[in-house]
C-alpha cells in the first residue's frame, strides 16, 4: 500500500510538472506576441529562433492561443528564406477584454478594453455625487454594466475581469472602501452594495446573471483612483519611477518606483491631498485642516481662479491664456502648496519624477514652474539630481483610471494566458 500510494504521488509529481513547464512555455510564446512591436509581428520560426523552443512546440501552443482567442494570424509574409511564407502572429481583437470602472466625485464611468489595447465600449456620466448615497451611485454603475456586458456577450466577447477605482482609500484588492471624503463615503462594502444591486435586475438569462456576479462580485478588484491611473503610466514608461499626481476635486497620488505602484501595507498609500501645507489653513471635507486639496483641489482652484462652479479646466486654460491676473495667482499659489507637498513626498521617497494627471496635465505648463521652484529648494537631493529633477504632464488620456482598471483586469491573463486557456 505504501508503495502504491507513493507511485500515485511520482506520478502526480510528473504531471503537475509537465503541466508547469507547459504553462510556462505558453506564457513565454504568448509574451513574445504581446510584446512584439506592432509593424514587426512575430512568426512561428521567429519565436522558435528566440526562445529555443522546437518548432513543433510553438507551433501547437500558438495554436493552443488561437483556439482560445487571444492570438490571431495575419497575412502570409514572403521572405528571402526557402521554404513557405511567414505567418505574423499579433494579438487578438475584441475576443478577451476586462472592464475599468470608476465612481469619483463628478462622474460614473465604465470602459471595456480587449488585449490589444483597443477600447471597445465607454460610458461617461457626468454627475455630482458630492453627498450621494453608495447603494445609488453603484446601483446606477450595475445597471451601466449590465447593458455593456449584454452588448459585448452578443458581439461574442469574453470577459475576465473588472477593476473599480475610487477616489479614497481603499482595501486592495476587495475593499472595503474605508474612506473617501469628497463623495462623503465612509465604511462601504463595495462587493455587498453591488451584489444588493445585482438582485434588483431583471435577467432573462441566468448566465447574464452569472457573469455579472463573476466580474461585479466575486472577482472584482477596487484601487485608488490614482494607482490605477498610473497604471497606465507605467506602460507607457517601463520600468521608471515617478509620483503621478491625478487632479480632480480631491488630489491622489500614486508611488511609482521601477515600474510598479507602491500602495503601502493595505492598499492606502498615496493621500496626498490631505497631506498638510497649512495647519492653520482651512478645514477640509475629511476633518483635518490645511490640506493641499483646499489650495489645489480643482474646487478650491477654480474659486480662487473666479470662475464659476461649473467651470472647467479648460475654462481655467482660456483665462490664463487671456492673462487673467486672478487666474494667474490662483495657479501659482496652487503651484507652491503643490510643491511643498510633493517635496515632502520625495525625500521619503528618493522619486525624481512628477507626472501630472487629470485636470493638472492641461494646466502642467503654468504649474511647472512653481513647482519646480520648489522642489528645487526643498528636495534635499536636488543638487546631486540635475536635470533628473523633472515634472511632465500625463500621456495616460481622458479618464486614466478606467483604463488602467481595465488593464489591471487583464493583467492576470496577460502574465498567465493558461488560466485563461486551461482554468
Amino acid at each position: 500500500m505504501i508503495q502504491r500510494s507513493s507511485a500515485l504521488t511520482a506520478g502526480a509529481m510528473t504531471r503537475a510538472g509537465q503541466r508547469s513547464l507547459r504553462e510556462h512555455n505558453l506564457s513565454l510564446v504568448f509574451s513574445h506576441v504581446r510584446e512584439a512591436a506592432l509593424d514587426d509581428p512575430p512568426s512561428r520560426a521567429d519565436i522558435a529562433d528566440t526562445t529555443g523552443l522546437t518548432k513543433a512546440t510553438v507551433s501547437s501552443l500558438v495554436g493552443t492561443l488561437i483556439d482560445a482567442g487571444l492570438v490571431v494570424e495575419g497575412d502570409p509574409i514572403s521572405s528571402q528564406r526557402a521554404g513557405r511564407p511567414a505567418i505574423p502572429l499579433r494579438l487578438a481583437e475584441s475576443t478577451v477584454a476586462a472592464l475599468g470602472l470608476e465612481v469619483n466625485v463628478d462622474f460614473l464611468g465604465l470602459r471595456a478594453i480587449d488585449i490589444s489595447g483597443r477600447v471597445l465600449t465607454e460610458s461617461i456620466a457626468r454627475e455630482n455625487l458630492r453627498g450621494s448615497e453608495p447603494e445609488a451611485v453603484l446601483g446606477s454603475l450595475v445597471h451601466r454594466v449590465a447593458h455593456e456586458v449584454k452588448a459585448l456577450d452578443r458581439a461574442g466577447v469574453r470577459l475576465v475581469g473588472a477593476s473599480l477605482a475610487l477616489p479614497g482609500i481603499a482595501d486592495h484588492p476587495a475593499g472595503p472602501l474605508r474612506l473617501a471624503p469628497n463623495l462623503g463615503w465612509r465604511d462601504v462594502d463595495v462587493r455587498a452594495v453591488l451584489a444588493s444591486a445585482l438582485k434588483g435586475l431583471d435577467h432573462s438569462a441566468a448566465s447574464a446573471r452569472t457573469l455579472l456576479h463573476t466580474l461585479l462580485v466575486e472577482n472584482l478588484t477596487t484601487d485608488n483612483e490614482a494607482n490605477l491611473a498610473a497604471r497606465v503610466e507605467i506602460d507607457a514608461h517601463k520600468g521608471s519611477s515617478f509620483i503621478y499626481v491625478s487632479g480632480e476635486v480631491g488630489i491622489g497620488a500614486a508611488i511609482v518606483v521601477d515600474g510598479r505602484v507602491f500602495s503601502g501595507l493595505h492598499g492606502w498609500a498615496g493621500e496626498i491631498g490631505h497631506v498638510a501645507v497649512d495647519p492653520a489653513g482651512p478645514l477640509c471635507a475629511c476633518g483635518s485642516a490645511g490640506c493641499l486639496e483646499m489650495y489645489a483641489g480643482k474646487r478650491s482652484l477654480m474659486e480662487a481662479a473666479g470662475l464659476g462652479d461649473r467651470s472647467d479646466v479648460a475654462d481655467l486654460v482660456s483665462a490664463l491664456t487671456r492673462g487673467n491676473k486672478r487666474a494667474v495667482g490662483a495657479v501659482e499659489a496652487a503651484a507652491d502648496a503643490l510643491g511643498v507637498a510633493l517635496a515632502n513626498c520625495m525625500n521619503l521617497v528618493d522619486v525624481n519624477c512628477v507626472v501630472l494627471g487629470g485636470d493638472f496635465a492641461p494646466l502642467c505648463d503654468a504649474l511647472a514652474p512653481g513647482l519646480m521652484k520648489q522642489l528645487s529648494s526643498r528636495v534635499l537631493a536636488s543638487r546631486w539630481v540635475g536635470s533628473e529633477l523633472s515634472v511632465r504632464a500625463s500621456t495616460a488620456g481622458s479618464y486614466p483610471a478606467i483604463t488602467g482598471g481595465a488593464m489591471a483586469a487583464l493583467d492576470p491573463i496577460m502574465a498567465n494566458p493558461a488560466s485563461l486557456v486551461w482554468g
